[in-house]
Parts: structure tokens; C-alpha cells; sequence
């Protein structure tokens, strides 16, 4: 029996609990063959001392949404996914409502994935546009 989408969300964000994931309030809401898209809150919990949206919060939410996307590629049984580099350009500033991230895949190997991480306000305006490579390794 396959499972559904709704039980696949479900399960991701159940296991973001106790996580950096859940401090900056991170949920997964969607995903397909070649993306994940990811919300957070913008308020007091993300801001750096101005009362914007800071952009380590934003790299934060980056890498979480890249490296989900990776994870949920492989069998999970044998493999684990790390983050290796992310970059980050900040284009605009928020200071309320959510931003939301989309991973898509510029490159989906079997060692090595890089990925494009778009982050966009409630209004779909460009905040930053990040890149995120992910590593695939074996378990032990």
C-alpha cells in the first residue's frame, strides 16, 4: 500500500520535533518528484536585534527544506544526507507573516545533489535565493 501525500507531510514534520526545525517553527506543506517546499514564521523568535527576518534564520530554513529534499530521495535504511555548502543571497527584507522556501534540484546524483533553494514572502516577492549541495552516505 502506498502511502499518501498527506501521511508522507505528516510523518516528515513529526520528525522535525525536538529539532532546530521545530525552534524556528519550520513545517514542510509540499513536495514532488523534483522539489520541497517549506514554511516559517517571521516574528521576534527568527529576528536579528532590527526586527527583520535574520539571515542566518533564512539559510537555517535553506538548508532544512535542501536537505529534507534530498533525504526523502534515497533509502533511508542504507544512506544519510548531509549538507556540505550553502550560499545565500538576501534581496529583500520581512518583518511579519511567513517566508517560504522551495528546494528544486539542479542535480540529483547518487553520491551528490545540488540544489536551489528560492525563499519568498506571503506576497511571492524574492527574499533570497540560496544554493545548498547535499552529500549521500552510506550507513555503517
Amino acid at each position: 500500500m502506498q502511502r499518501s501525500k498527506e501521511d508522507m507531510l505528516q510523518e516528515a514534520n513529526s520528525a522535525c520535533k525536538n529539532t532546530l526545525m521545530e525552534t524556528l517553527g519550520i513545517e514542510i506543506i509540499d513536495f514532488g518528484e523534483d522539489f520541497l517546499t517549506a514554511r516559517m514564521p517571521v516574528n521576534s523568535r527568527v529576528y536579528q536585534p532590527d526586527g527583520v527576518l535574520h539571515g542566518g534564520a533564512t539559510a537555517a530554513l535553506a538548508e532544512s527544506v535542501g536537505s529534507f529534499a534530498s533525504h526523502i530521495f534515497v533509502d533511508t535504511e542504507k544512506i544519510f544526507v548531509r549538507g556540505i555548502e550553502i550560499t545565500a543571497n538576501h534581496l529583500k527584507s520581512v518583518r511579519d507573516g511567513h517566508v517560504y522556501a522551495k528546494a528544486t534540484f539542479l542535480h540529483k546524483g547518487r553520491t551528490t545533489q545540488l540544489l536551489d533553494v528560492k525563499v519568498t514572502d506571503d506576497d511571492e516577492n524574492l527574499i533570497s535565493v540560496c544554493r545548498l549541495s547535499t552529500i549521500s552516505l552510506p550507513r555503517k
